[in-house]
């Protein structure tokens, strides 16, 4: 799964690696959790554009009754995403990037979480594979939110879990964004995991267990006792 990332690059490398052209300083997050605003990129098919937006983790149906529905759906399987109600229909026609530069995952010992840190070998930000949805309230409220899909984790990933963030290729982001593209066989063979020999993976302390630690002492190395 996906619980928690990253996105604390600069927005001129953003803007350069996604070819946006809207996106402004962002302030750094070391610690993003479900329910938070986060970095989402669509295709604006007017002037087929990329647009960057900001939308809630966690995605609402349109058909929920509350908002409160999000917060379990912050991951969506790339095996069955394109049968489950929750995400059949924005997988044909609302996906998106949603941008990050590392995520965190979790390993238990002796009845303990130590949280490691994973990240590209370049550094450089990323694009995990997403889908949004629009949710209006009874009184009007509007909400744009999204969620990230999960594959089966990499060599890398494994000794900790058996699922990781699908995370897209920028030769492959096109295509994802692609509104026209709707049949399923094409996306699908996008949703794999990514290489292990370009990822890096370290511990860190648990002081991101707390969301509310949002420092980029969240990302550094721990130091060996």
């Amino acid at each position: 799964m996906c619980g928690r990332f990253t996105l604390h690059s600069s927005a001129q490398e953003i803007a350069e690696i996604f070819d946006l052209n809207n996106l402004s300083d962002i302030e750094p997050q070391y610690n993003i959790a479900p329910t938070q605003l986060v970095g989402t990129i669509l295709n604006n098919s007017e002037d087929n554009t990329r647009e960057y937006n900001l939308f809630r983790w966690g995605l609402i149906p349109s058909w929920a009754k509350d908002k409160s529905m999000g917060a379990k759906l912050i991951n969506a399987r790339a095996e069955t995403v394109a049968e489950k109600p929750s995400f059949r229909n924005a997988f044909k026609r609302r996906r998106c990037l949603i941008v990050a530069d590392g995520f965190y995952e979790w390993q238990k010992t002796d009845g303990k979480k130590q949280p490691f840190y994973f990240r590209l070998n370049s550094e450089q930000p990323f694009g995990f594979a997403g889908l949004w949805s629009k949710w209006e309230s009874p009184e009007g409220e509007e909400i744009n939110s999204c969620t990230i899909l999960t594959t089966e984790a990499n060599e890398l990933l494994k000794p900790l879990h058996d699922r990781m963030p699908v995370i897209l290729f920028a030769k492959d982001y096109d295509l994802w964004l692609d509104p026209k593209v709707q049949a399923s066989e094409p996306l699908q063979k996008l949703l794999n995991p990514y290489p292990e020999s370009a990822m890096t993976g370290y511990p860190v302390s648990t002081i991101v267990n707390n969301p509310k630690h949002n420092g980029s002492d969240c990302i550094a190395t721990l130091s060996k006792p």
